[in-house]
């Protein structure tokens, strides 16, 4: 069943010297209210006082804007204050349901900075923002802003976050909804696909695909930019560039792997009805030799993008565990022959006789594990010499089922 669903569409956005003035004044304005908050609630903490509720926080806010210390908060759009306070409010509650095991477990909210590597400020529409018939985007005490507009939006935004990146870029993120109206039309393929380093994806009808290798190919461009910066007088205006040059280099190499990650998973979608993956322990693989390697690769920013569109495309996604032995069942007659070290990329089972390749093999069992009708097809699986069985050669595998902080002005 296709349900509606909230996407993100990015855009680059190209403001003028007092444009960047004033979104510079509005991401200082919104951190100075997040960190005036946090310290609101760390110090009633401390105190052993009840926890100060968003109405309250809110009502300080007021106040505070009167107030010579914290006038200047009102050069801004109160929106995007009140939606500081909203982000407090959603770091508290992911902590706690952290805590208590709703969710992955987080650290508690921490104060922000003005040297973080991501500033943002969210517009919601009771701000006033529009997009003129010029196609620039309006937001409040800022201006017309230019945008690079690449696609066109699927319907309305219902808010727009404006955010700048650690290279210097601008973008716009609008949240808007779809419909069941992108359904794709049915097809019969069935794909299963065996994530790894040597291959990105290999499928099990046979097909495999490279792996990029964006990091690895820009390591000589980084090194080069890194040795620039270490060079530099710290505090110095060069050493500001040299800083943002590697931030554009790595960025280059993360919009690369992006574009790979969408343009595969986008084909994917539309040739299969149903797409099967393992779930992978990529924090585990992150913390073992093969750690560029796995990051390069960008797993998890993969199967996200297949999970999603699956949902808005009306096709299906099955995430098998990751204890299921895939590489060490015969797909051809489902023995378990046990594991193999990793130079072994084509073995014979000792059951059927079948030739299989290693990872087309553990392809084809994440698409049965998941319950979906696939066979090896261009696979290098073969027949070989099947010996003279005395005994049972196996048995047939059963499914597994405040970091530091920064010191906040408390006046709200």
């Amino acid at each position: 069943m296709v349900i509606a669903m909230q996407l993100r569409y990015g855009f680059r956005l190209y403001p003028t010297g007092p444009q960047r003035s004033a979104l510079a004044r509005a991401f200082g304005c919104a951190r100075v209210v997040f960190n005036d908050a946090l310290r609101v609630r760390e110090d009633a903490r401390a105190a052993g006082l009840p926890f100060v509720t968003s109405g309250e926080l809110s009502k300080r806010l007021t106040a505070s804007k009167k107030t010579p210390e914290r006038a200047w908060l009102g050069e801004v759009s109160s929106v995007i204050l009140q939606q500081s306070l909203r982000d407090l409010d959603t770091a508290y509650r992911n902590f706690f349901d952290g805590l208590k095991g709703k969710r992955p477990k987080t650290g508690p909210p921490r104060f922000k900075s003005k040297r973080d590597t991501r500033q943002a400020i969210r517009f919601t529409a009771n701000a006033g923002w529009k997009i003129t018939p010029g196609g620039k985007l309006r937001l409040p005490k800022v201006g017309d802003v230019p945008v690079k507009w690449s696609r066109t939006l699927p319907s309305t935004p219902t808010t727009v976050t404006v955010i700048k990146d650690s290279a210097g870029r601008y973008f716009a993120s609008f949240v808007v909804e779809t419909g069941p109206e992108e359904v794709l039309t049915p097809v019969r393929p069935e794909v299963g696909i065996d994530l790894g380093l040597g291959h990105f994806a290999v499928l099990s009808d046979g097909r495999k695909v490279d792996s990029p290798r964006f990091l690895r190919r820009a390591e000589k461009q980084l090194k080069k930019a890194q040795r620039s910066l270490s060079r530099k007088e710290k505090g110095s205006s060069n050493r500001n560039k040299a800083r943002v040059k590697v931030a554009r280099a790595h960025a280059r190499v993360a919009d690369a792997r992006r574009e790979f990650h969408h343009q595969l998973s986008t084909k994917l979608i539309r040739e299969n009805q149903a797409i099967a993956v393992e779930d992978l322990a990529v924090k585990g693989l992150a913390r073992t030799r093969l750690a560029k390697s796995v990051h390069d690769a960008g797993w998890s920013q993969f199967v996200t993008m297949l999970e999603y569109k699956t949902s808005r495309y009306g096709r299906t996604f099955v995430r098998i565990g990751r204890f299921e032995p895939t590489s060490q069942v015969c797909s051809a007659c489902g023995v378990k022959d046990g594991p193999k070290p990793l130079h072994v990329r084509e073995w014979t089972c000792g059951a059927c006789g079948t030739v299989l390749d290693r990872d087309i093999n553990a392809a084809v069992n994440v698409a049965k594990a998941a319950g979906l009708a696939v066979t090896a097809r261009g696979a290098q699986v073969r027949r070989g010499l099947v010996p003279a069985q005395r005994v049972e050669a196996g048995t047939h595998p059963e499914p597994h089922p405040t970091t530091a902080r920064q010191t906040g002005i408390a006046l709200l």
